[in-house]
Formats: structure tokens, C-alpha cells, sequence
């Protein structure tokens, strides 16, 4: 079993919270990692459907005959459950509860309600490079695959694995988050987001793609985020005037899903693809994520864009200064990779912490305006 990373984040808060709350995409490794955990727990999964009518019928028959210490999977599919566990930890100091889902703005909406101050929450993501400790691989090799524990535990073929997961995602999933009528559009729309990778969301032009309202492209973008598909990364306006783009740009909580979404159906393929260098981006800043989310923290990521078109791929917020991180699919460095963070710095009205870009090829070097940092050191990144 390959050990995840964020397994000293969880183990340092328990009995601490009363209540540890686990959250990312089906088929992440959830499962896995709490039963490996907490191997001695009793272990209830909501996913089950007679199982889940048994507790929905009568909730409390659960903890009379469990106790006050489990594993509860898939929890957002009986959210009345939370109001029992509400009112059992309370009342005993020594209830603690691992919940676990794989929708997060449900998971988040119930959980505000009924226990809010009671629960850390945690962000589990599919493998991160480092998790697999292997970088022997082109750097393609690992877009193309993607991160699904399953594609490596099964050795599954990527192009059978996406297949299989977006027709399971579009046909259960999505209808338990919202109802959706026209499927066929909903799968359309997914493509139309894997080529928006990178980009500014357009509502506009995302709608007059697919014949669908604007209102309607909000809701799916939604539906996405909320099965952990997609993120949207904000933009850094704070501190400088209004002529800077407040868009969010798109990006995919996995490249291998996107690749299926483009009918991207090889590595020459991929090689060859022409917006392979938004990919190599997504690529690079799921990792950034994985990193923090690992240590139990939120991401404190921006992009920043002028009206004239000046832009930078990266801003992690440091605290007290911003670092700068132009991502560069190119294996060979050229001085142009540095472009926009010399000009960025020259303007920049806030603290900056050093300039980096993260390029393809594979030898770091200290330079006169910065750092060059190959994409299999992204642990040279200041934490």
C-alpha cells in the first residue's frame, strides 16, 4: 500500500476534534486510508443501499449498537445523521467520529449546520507525484495517466479507467447532486471544460457552445466542483487598481481525466497536443495543492492578469509577501521564461518573495533574476 501524506495531519488532530471529517473525489483513496488507519473502528458505509435504508430509518439503532467510536463512509447520504453525532459528542468527551464523503459542498452545507467548531476538515486528493516517489517517467507519462489510486493498485489502462469514470460519474453522481435533464448536453459540457483548461472562464461563450442559458453553465460549473472534477483558481486583485482580470481560470483535480475528455489517447498524442503546455500548468499546480492539502491546509493560490495581457501562471500568499511562479512546459530554459516576473516585479505594490519558474526539463539552477526549478523538484519550492 503506498502511504499517503496526509496521514500525520489527520493522526495529529484526533482526540483533539471530536470529529474528523474527510473529503475529495470518489475513487481518490478515502476508503483505503481510514480503514488503514483506523483498522480496529467499527466501519459503516452509507454507499450500500440497504444499509443506508436501515439507518435512515432508524439512525439511533446505529450508535446503541456501535458505540461512540466508528468510520462512517459516504456520510452526505444520510445527512440527518450529523444531528445525532451533534448531539452524542456534546454529551460524551470521549465520542469521535471519522466521517467521510465525496461531495464537498454538500458534505460542507450539512456539516456547517449541525457541526460547525466540532470537526476538522481534510482535502484528499488522488496520488501526488511525490506519494509515488517515482520520476523516471517523462513528465507527459504522468498527465496522460493521471493520479487514480485505482490505475496503479489494478493497473488499469487509463483510457478504460476515464471511460469508466465519467459515464459512472455522469449517471449516478451527478443526478444525486442535481437534476439534470439533458445528460447528453451535461457530457458536452465537460468536454467544453477540459478545453478551457487554463483559460478565463466564459459563461458567455461556454453557453453559446453547448445551447445552454448562462444560469445554466453556473450551475453545472457547480455540480463539477462539487464532485471535485474541477477548480477554479481566483485571481489576485487585492492592492492593485481595477484594471486587473477578476475572472477565475479552470482547471481539472486530475490531468488524466482531462486527457479523456480532449480524446487525448496516447502519450505521442499528448506530445503532440497543441495546448499541451495548459495541461503541463494543471499538471503543476495539482501538485502545488496535493502539497498543501497534505499538511491540512488550504492552498493559498492566485493567478494575476492586467488588461494588457501581462500575466502570471502562480501567486502563493506567504503570509506576509507573495511568491511568483511562472510554469513552463519547455525542456530547454530561455530567457524569456522570466519575462513576465521581471516586468510583475518592477510594478507589484506588494511584498515579493523571489522568482521561480517551473519549467520541463530537469536540472534546477540559481539565476541572476530567479530560480529555474525542474518539474521533479517541486520540493525545492519554499514550503
Amino acid at each position: 500500500m503506498i502511504e499517503r501524506h496526509i496521514t500525520p495531519a489527520i493522526t495529529s488532530l484526533l482526540g483533539k476534534y471530536p470529529v474528523l471529517t474527510v473529503t475529495g473525489p470518489r475513487q481518490g483513496g478515502k476508503t483505503t486510508l481510514l480503514k488503514s488507519l483506523f483498522p480496529d473502528w467499527p466501519y459503516f458505509s452509507l454507499e450500500t443501499p440497504d444499509f443506508r435504508e436501515k439507518v435512515q430509518l432508524n439512525p439511533k439503532e446505529l450508535f446503541v449498537k456501535s458505540g461512540h467510536k466508528m468510520v462512517i463512509d459516504e456520510v452526505q447520504r444520510v445527512p440527518e445523521l450529523l444531528s445525532y453525532i451533534q448531539t452524542i459528542v456534546d454529551d460524551d468527551r470521549e465520542a469521535c467520529f471519522i466521517l467521510s464523503g465525496s461531495h464537498n459542498l454538500l458534505m460542507l452545507e450539512n456539516i456547517s449546520q449541525s457541526l460547525a467548531g466540532r470537526t476538522a476538515m481534510f482535502y484528499l486528493l488522488p496520488f501526488s507525484l511525490s506519494e509515488l516517489g517515482q520520476k523516471t517517467q517523462d513528465y507527459e507519462n504522468w498527465i496522460f495517466r493521471g493520479f487514480y489510486p485505482r490505475i496503479y493498485d489494478r493497473e488499469i489502462p487509463p483510457g478504460r479507467f476515464y471511460q469508466d469514470y465519467l459515464e459512472t460519474y455522469v449517471q449516478r453522481d451527478v443526478r444525486q447532486i442535481k437534476n439534470i435533464g439533458n445528460l447528453n448536453l451535461f457530457q458536452r459540457f465537460l468536454g467544453v471544460c477540459a478545453g478551457y483548461i487554463g483559460q478565463t472562464v466564459n459563461y458567455s461563450n461556454m453557453a453559446n457552445a453547448i445551447g445552454v442559458s448562462v444560469h445554466t453553465i453556473q450551475n453545472w460549473l457547480s455540480v463539477l466542483e462539487t464532485s471535485f472534477i474541477v477548480y477554479q483558481l481566483n485571481p489576485y486583485f487585492r492592492n492593485f487598481n481595477k484594471r486587473i482580470t477578476k475572472a477565475t481560470k479552470l482547471y481539472f483535480y486530475d490531468t488524466g481525466l482531462a486527457c479523456s475528455l480532449l480524446r487525448i489517447r496516447s502519450v505521442e498524442a499528448l506530445d503532440n497536443y497543441f495546448q499541451k503546455g495548459a495541461l503541463f500548468e494543471n499538471f503543476i499546480i495539482n501538485e502545488i495543492c496535493k502539497r498543501y492539502f497534505n499538511q491540512g491546509e488550504r492552498p493559498p493560490i492566485y493567478y494575476w492578469r492586467d488588461h494588457k495581457g501581462h500575466e502570471i501562471d502562480l501567486l502563493i500568499d506567504q503570509g506576509g509577501q507573495l511568491l511568483p511562479i511562472e510554469i513552463k512546459a519547455g525542456r530547454t530554459f530561455s530567457s524569456s521564461f522570466f519575462k513576465n516576473l521581471d516586468w510583475w516585479r518592477s510594478v507589484a505594490d506588494v511584498p515579493v518573495g523571489g522568482s521561480i519558474v517551473i519549467y520541463g526539463g530537469d536540472e534546477d539552477w540559481n539565476l541572476e533574476n530567479g530560480r529555474l526549478i525542474s518539474w521533479r523538484n517541486l520540493n525545492q519550492l519554499p514550503a
